[in-house]
């Protein structure tokens, strides 16, 4: 009886079923909140600045295509090779690959990551017969003891690989960017341009979600009843949401005139293109991924630039201060890896003589050392950056 009691007491608490949501008395307040940004890692900015934005990706196939088509000349003090291994291992990297491919992705992949990784493949004791360019992103260094780079390890899928050195000398060679805070990694043009690609990205897809809204921007439609009613009953709901998808959203509604019955108003509660100053603002953040590159704007067709009196000046200044730095100091430390099997003491280096857009530059130097009448032709052919002649030094 008194277990009955209990029950029966237990029964007649419990509170009856309510179908509604249980956030239905909080008051929704908005406000700005936080910005959004996108994640800093090497695939994420890779798919976002490259993949998904048309002026990283431009500025990276410009100097990627720009410094590997750059003719490549190997000498030593002596003389210029015009037929050597070296050049025949550069001419035809590997088998799929021949020197246009093999340095663009070599350039590619430094510019995105920060980081270039070149696999020598071939005998121990001589030059490589093949190399192989590998994907930074799936490369870690494996510090040794004194804090340098012992190995690589390469992970692909859950397999790994790990390369070490070969006699003493690296089978892989690491091109790096400066890096100020990173002892094994270098920096990627990316990072410093990752806010002005989340900026660009997101003005796109603002314009595009602005055109399939009938290029209006957001408001409310606010309900006043003639007899001071201010809700909608479920039908007029219902058919108000159903009229507004079907007959004033999407591209093919843009200009439409909305038709409002009696006690129905429409309230912007967005700035328009011009109030946001949309095309400055992404004109602006384009200008920044160029400069984070070392990319003239005026060569990426954007507007409002007007640092370069005209083109060619602009393309000047792109080989001068982007392009060349960046293939020499390549050229440098690819050539100094590759002597280190065979000890031979050449030098690897872009031929500037061969560059159409520094012709001017290399037409006043000529005239100018070729006049120099206080120089013998020995410092004149120095001065050029070219070999000693041998009849002379006989």
């Amino acid at each position: 009886m008194i277990l009955d009691l209990f029950r029966q007491t237990a029964a007649e608490k419990v509170t009856p079923e309510a179908k509604a949501s249980a956030t239905g008395p909080v008051v929704a307040w908005h406000s700005a909140g936080k910005v959004a940004w996108s994640p800093r890692d090497t695939v994420s900015l890779t798919r976002n600045a490259f993949s998904g934005n048309p002026v990283g990706f431009r500025c990276v196939k410009m100097i990627a295509e720009a410094a590997a088509a750059l003719p490549l000349v190997l000498q030593d003090n002596a003389q210029r090779y015009v037929d050597h291994p070296l050049l025949s291992l550069m001419r035809r990297p590997n088998t799929a690959q021949g020197r246009a491919e093999f340095l663009e992705a070599l350039y590619g992949q430094t510019l995105l990551t920060g980081n270039g990784y070149v696999e020598a493949v071939g005998d121990e004791a001589a030059l490589p017969l093949e190399l192989y360019v590998l994907r930074s992103d799936r490369m870690s260094v494996i510090p040794g003891s004194d804090g340098w780079p012992m190995g690589y390890e390469y992970n692909v899928n859950g397999r790994k690989h790990r390369f070490d050195t070969r006699d003493g000398h690296p089978v892989i060679c690491h091109f790096k960017t400066f890096h100020p805070q990173d002892d094994h990694y270098g920096l990627s043009p990316l990072q410093s341009a990752a806010q002005a690609i989340d900026v660009h990205n997101s003005a796109s897809r603002w314009s595009k979600a602005l055109l399939d809204n009938a290029a209006r921007p957001s408001g409310a439609i606010v309900y006043r009843g003639s007899d001071g009613q201010g809700s909608l009953s479920a039908d007029q709901y219902d058919r108000l949401v159903s009229e507004m998808e079907s007959h004033h959203q999407g591209a093919r509604n843009a200009g439409r005139p909305m038709l409002l019955e009696g006690g129905l108003d429409w309230k912007p509660m967005g700035f328009s293109p011009s109030d946001m100053e949309f095309q400055k603002t992404k004109e602006s953040a384009a200008r920044e991924i160029a400069l984070a590159f070392g990319v003239p704007p005026m060569l990426l067709g954007i507007p409002g630039d007007a640092t370069y009196a005209n083109y060619q000046e602009a393309n000047r200044a792109f080989y001068r201060l982007t392009v060349l730095p960046l293939a020499a100091r390549m050229s440098a430390a690819l050539s100094h890896w590759l002597v280190g099997f065979t000890g031979d003491a050449l030098e690897l280096k872009p031929d500037l003589d061969q560059v159409p857009a520094l012709a001017l530059e290399r037409d006043a130097q000529w005239a100018r050392v070729s006049q120099a009448d206080f120089l013998s032709r020995a410092e004149k052919r120095a001065l050029l950056g070219l070999p000693a002649d041998e009849e002379e030094d006989a």
